[in-house]
């Protein structure tokens, strides 16, 4: 029963992650219609940040080899402020892949081409600038808190609830923004019909410029705690994750917020339930249940049917 604890604790850390990365893809989709396939680099850009402002030094195999910040931050302060520049990456990747692409009203494949384009090349500047190797954030990275915490007799590792403690805040904040804020509003009427938004004094091009901030946010937020529980295993460890966030997606359904949430849930639990023997087959949760959705339910779990933008 310990045991059983402990797994679920595991699958649903790890699935409020996913849940949380995925919701920067549901945020882009359900505004423009499109897929960001950048979004997996500014993750790994999440978790790099995040090593370097507790502190941590660049390996010896990138052109900033052995370079250190002057100072270090706590985790809880650099977490969020590696999630604000991944929201100025995010920017730039909207402002150089996708505006340009918008003035012509270009067709979605286009954009599809131009993310992966962009995730491609800021991937490459990482390992010029970082090197290939990984890294580790040092096990001091959550100040005094003990590695382990006892919960109804199970020893939980403390970084897995605090993975589950912040993915739980930050979609609590983003719901309460979405649903109670003039920003989150707007952002929700720019999803609904981009023209009539703008007919009706919305600036939607500033709502799209937010969308993909918030979308940025998360996934840098993603990144620093996954770099926090597991490791940073080089410049391309973001493209693995971001390919499962589209599983999550898929299942979820596109453009559901709370679907994602959901989605992210279950394929996390599923991943922890898999015995220690069949652990190699974990990688494959995500994608079986994108295959299953997409021939049983195309439009997920809490997805709707989409309607063609004008």
């Amino acid at each position: 029963m310990d045991t059983l604890l402990q797994i679920l604790v595991n699958g649903i850390s790890t699935g409020a992650v996913y849940g949380l990365f995925a919701l920067g893809y549901t945020l882009v989709f359900s505004v423009l219609g499109v897929i960001n396939f950048a979004h997996g680099a500014v993750f790994t850009l999440g978790a790099y940040f995040t090593y370097l402002l507790i502190g941590g030094a660049v390996g010896a195999n990138g052109l900033l080899a052995g370079l250190q910040l002057p100072f270090s931050l706590p985790f809880w302060a650099a977490l969020p402020l590696a999630g604000l520049f991944t929201a100025l990456v995010s920017l730039g990747v909207e402002a150089t892949a996708f505006r340009p692409l918008r003035r012509f009203q270009a067709e979605p494949l286009l954009y599809l081409i131009t993310s992966l384009g962009a995730g491609v090349i800021v991937v490459n500047l990482l390992q010029i600038l970082m090197g290939a190797e990984g890294y580790s954030l040092p096990t001091n990275a959550l100040g005094a808190l003990p590695i382990t915490l006892s919960i109804g007799g199970a020893q939980v590792r403390t970084v897995q609830l605090v993975l589950l403690v912040v993915s739980a805040l930050v979609l609590v904040l983003l719901t309460a923004w979405l649903e109670g804020s003039r920003g989150g509003k707007a952002l929700q009427a720019v999803s609904e019909d981009a023209t009539t938004a703008r007919l009706l004094g919305i600036n939607s091009d500033a709502m799209i410029r937010l969308c993909f901030a918030v979308s940025g946010f998360l996934a840098g937020i993603s990144g620093g705690l996954v770099g926090l529980s597991l490791s940073i295993t080089g410049p391309y460890f973001g493209i693995s994750y971001g390919l499962k966030a589209l599983g999550v997606l898929v299942l979820g359904g596109l453009g559901s917020v709370p679907g994602a949430v959901l989605a992210g849930l279950i394929v996390g639990t599923a991943e922890a339930l898999v015995p220690g023997e069949w652990s190699g087959y974990k990688e494959a949760i995500a994608y079986a249940f994108l295959f299953g959705v997409l021939l049983l339910r195309p439009s997920g779990l809490l997805g709707k049917t989409l309607v063609n933008k004008v």
